[in-house]
C-alpha cells in the first residue's frame, strides 16, 4: 500500500492544471460513487489529481489515486484493494481507467455495499454506458462528462485572464455588453484559429508534435476504447478505421451515403450504422438529425467531433466553412440539442426552437438576413442584435 501512496504523492505534487476545469464546480462531491467519462486526451487523469490537490494535504492518506494500468490489479480486484485501503483509514479512492479491470462494475458495487463511508471517483471512456450496460450501478453512480478545452478555457490559458462562462440565453440577450467586457483584455481573433487547429485537447501544451500526438490518440480511441469496451473482435478494426477516414474525407456538406459506405468497407448498412454510433460515442463524430429523429435513422450530416480532428487527418483540405460549423456544433453539444434545419436560410435548430446560420462576416456580396434567425458570424469580433460573433459561443462552458 505504501508504494501506491508514494506514487500518489509524486503525481499529485507534479500535477499541472494551469486552467481550472469548470466541471470541478459542477460535480456534487457529496455523492459516494462518481463516474467521470471523457474521450482520450481531454485531461481526466489531471482532473482526478487536481481534485486530490485541492482537497487533501499531500501526506493525508485518506485519499489515494490508483490507475488500473498497474499490473498489480491483474491479480487483485478493486473491492479487495478498496477494503485494505478502507481499513487503513482511507475514505476517498480515485480510480483511473476503471474499464481496464474485468468485472469493474460489479467490483464497484461491492465497494458501495461493503464500505459505507468510502467515496469512489472513477474515470472511464466516453464509449462506456455506465447505467444502460451496467445495471448494478443504477441508482448509485452519478455520471459526468469531461470535455476538451472550450475556447474560453483556451483563451484564459493563453492570456492569463479568468473569463467566466455564459449561458446561451445570456449570450443571445446580452452579447454586445459581454463582448465589451472581453475585448479590452484580449483579442479573440488572435487566438481563434489556433484553437480551431489545436486548442481542444489539453496536450497541445506538451513539447511534442500536436498532429502526431492527436493521430496517436485517435488510433487509441478506436483500438482500445471501441474494441475493448464494446468487445469487438480485432479483425474488424480496419473496417472501423476505414469508415472513419471515408466519412472525414467526404466532409459534412451532404447527407452520408450509407449504402456506398457499406460497399466501400464490405459490410452491411446496419453494421455501418453501428460503427458510426461507436465512433460517435468515442467522440470522434457528431451526428446531426432533423428535429424529431435520432439513431438508428440515417443522419442528415456526419461531422467530426471537433475541428482539431479535421487538421490531423491528412491529406484532407480543411474547408473553412465546415470547420466553423464543426466548432459551432461542438460548442453547443455539451448542454444543448443541435438539429439540422429544414429551411434554406438556416443551418441548424438549437433546442428545437432557435434557428442558427453560421456565416462569414467578410463574405462578399449582400447577405439577406431574417429577424427569425440568429447569425453566428466568424471573421469578426463584434456583433449586433441577432448577429453574434461565432467565437463567443466558445464561452458556453
Amino acid at each position: 500500500m505504501e508504494a501506491f501512496f508514494r506514487t500518489h504523492r509524486y503525481l499529485v505534487e507534479h500535477a499541472n492544471a494551469p486552467v481550472r476545469r469548470i466541471l470541478m464546480d459542477e460535480i456534487n462531491w457529496n455523492d459516494r460513487m462518481i463516474g467521470i467519462k471523457g474521450t482520450r486526451g481531454v485531461g481526466k487523469t489531471t482532473f482526478l489529481l487536481q481534485y486530490a490537490k485541492e482537497n487533501f494535504d499531500l501526506l493525508d492518506k485518506q485519499c489515494l489515486y490508483i490507475n488500473m494500468n498497474n499490473f498489480y490489479f491483474q491479480g487483485q480486484g478493486i473491492a479487495s484493494f478498496a477494503g485494505k485501503f478502507y481499513k487503513q483509514g482511507g475514505r476517498v479512492l480515485l480510480i483511473d481507467q476503471v474499464f481496464k479491470q474485468p468485472d469493474w462494475s460489479s467490483e464497484l458495487r461491492k465497494c458501495y455495499d461493503l464500505y459505507p463511508n468510502l467515496k469512489i471517483v472513477f474515470t472511464g471512456s466516453s464509449v462506456m454506458r455506465l447505467k444502460d450496460e451496467n445495471p448494478e450501478l443504477n441508482g448509485i453512480v452519478k455520471s459526468y462528462n469531461l470535455r476538451g478545452f472550450s475556447f474560453r478555457e483556451f483563451i484564459n490559458l493563453m492570456t492569463g485572464n479568468n473569463f467566466k462562462p455564459y449561458t446561451l440565453e445570456e449570450i443571445l440577450q446580452d452579447h454586445e455588453h459581454i463582448i465589451k467586457q472581453i475585448l479590452p483584455k484580449a483579442s479573440p481573433n488572435k487566438y481563434f484559429q489556433d484553437y480551431i487547429h489545436h486548442g481542444f485537447y489539453p496536450f497541445f501544451q506538451e513539447h511534442r508534435n500536436y498532429s502526431e500526438n492527436l493521430l496517436k490518440t485517435m488510433n487509441m480511441m478506436t483500438e482500445v476504447d471501441i474494441l475493448l469496451v464494446k468487445q469487438i473482435e480485432l479483425k474488424y478494426l480496419t473496417k472501423i478505421k476505414k469508415l472513419f477516414y471515408q466519412i472525414a474525407e467526404e466532409g459534412a456538406s451532404k447527407a452520408p451515403n450509407v449504402s456506398k459506405l457499406a460497399q466501400d468497407i464490405e459490410t452491411s448498412r446496419a453494421t455501418v450504422m453501428n460503427y458510426i454510433k461507436y465512433l460517435t460515442d468515442a467522440r470522434l463524430l457528431n451526428l446531426i438529425y432533423p428535429v424529431g429523429q435520432e439513431f438508428p435513422k440515417k443522419p442528415t450530416k456526419i461531422m467530426l467531433h471537433n475541428s482539431n480532428l479535421m487538421y490531423a487527418i491528412y491529406p484532407i483540405q480543411v474547408d473553412k466553412q465546415e470547420a466553423m460549423e464543426t466548432f459551432f456544433v461542438n460548442s453547443l453539444w455539451k448542454d444543448h440539442k443541435v438539429n439540422s434545419c429544414s429551411t434554406r436560410d438556416a443551418n441548424y435548430v438549437v433546442d428545437e426552437k432557435l434557428k442558427f446560420r453560421v456565416i462569414d462576416a467578410k463574405a462578399t456580396g449582400k447577405q439577406r438576413t431574417s429577424p427569425d434567425i440568429i447569425y453566428a458570424r466568424y471573421n469578426t469580433e463584434i456583433g449586433k442584435d441577432n448577429q453574434i460573433p461565432l467565437w463567443l459561443l466558445g464561452f458556453l462552458y
